[in-house]
Order: C-alpha cells, then structure tokens, then sequence
C-alpha cells in the first residue's frame, strides 16, 4: 500500500461518513447537558473516536480471519444499532418528560460507551473496504478515522451544549428523539 495523498483523503472521507451518526448523538448529549465541562466533552469525543476507529479495524480482523462468520453477523447489525438507540433514546425522552425541575441531566459512562457501539458498529463493514490494505495502512486508516471522528463529535457536543441554554426544558426529549430518528435511519439503511 502506498502512502499517497488519495490514500489519506479516502481515510478521512470514510471518517466523515463515518461519524454522522456520532456527531448527531454528540448534538444530543450536549442538548441534554447544557454545562458539561470541557473534560467531559473530551471524553464523549475520545469514546466515539475509540469506537469509529476499533469497528473498522475490527472488521479488517474479521475479514482476515473469519470471513464467512462475519457476513451471518453484518445482517443483525442493523437491528443492533436500532434496539440499542432505541433504548437510550426512549430513556432521555422518558427522563425529559419526567425530570424534576431541579435535577441536572448527566450522561453516564455505560450510556456513552452502548451510544459508542450503536453509532459505530455500522463501521464494522468498513473492514470489508479495506480488506486489501495490509494492517499497518489499515490502523492508521482508522486511526485518521478515529481523528475525524473526535473532531467532529467535539464540535457536535458544544453545538448542542450552546442551543442547549436555549431550549434547556426540552432538550432531553429534543436529543432522545435525534438518537430514535437516528437508529431508524441506520436501521432503514441496512435493511433497503
């Protein structure tokens, strides 16, 4: 594999693709807490980077192994991503319709890392793409995946912690149902 600038722009294509769906669950997890610090931002960032950068390596992995294993698995993908934005979304519009008025939302870490795998277990036929890079391009291709992906989900987070402010009573019910439409549209995609 050669280290030409088309390599690296296809890497960070497939990062910006990738991370859609990570961005619009970091809108949402910055709607629905408004005055989350800078470290915590950091870090939704870092785990959708994580994942976004491990399911395409993985699915390398996979297609170097157990090829014929893995195309019964990509089938359920779909439905893994939807029961699994589903619940996390029905769960921030149950909590924003039920909240007490001086309770502060917060995202906890087993909700981050179940948004991680939903938004980015999609990315595991990624693998199948890159299939014919050897391992070296295929880590660094995710790792410009994962860097995008970080960048974006940055962003994602303070644009939903600015409108956030704004819409502070509604924003759970706002970002679980951005995280419903979301699995829909993932679901949707596999199936068609």
């Amino acid at each position: 594999m050669d280290w030409t600038f088309l390599f690296f722009l296809n890497s960070a294509l497939l990062g910006v693709g990738l991370t859609m769906d990570a961005f619009s669950v970091s809108l949402a997890n910055g709607l629905n807490e408004p005055q989350m610090r800078r470290r915590k931002v950091c870090g939704i960032a870092g785990v959708f980077a994580f994942f976004q950068a491990a399911m395409p390596m993985l699915g390398w992995i996979l297609v170097h192994t157990i090829a014929s294993y893995f195309q019964a698995f990509e089938k359920a993908i779909p439905y893994i991503a939807l029961v699994l934005l589903l619940f996390i979304g029905g769960k921030m519009i149950w909590e924003g319709v039920h909240k007490k008025e001086d309770c502060v939302p917060c995202l906890g870490i087993w909700t981050l890392l179940v948004q991680g795998v939903a938004t980015s277990i999609d990315a595991l036929s990624v693998g199948f793409t890159i299939a014919d890079y050897n391992w070296l391009s295929a880590l660094v291709c995710s790792l410009i995946i994962a860097f995008v992906t970080f960048w974006f989900c940055f962003a994602g987070v303070f644009i939903g912690k600015k409108f956030g402010t704004k819409l502070a009573g509604k924003a759970s019910v706002f970002g679980g149902i951005i995280l419903i439409a979301i699995g829909i549209e993932i679901f949707l995609t596999g199936i068609l």
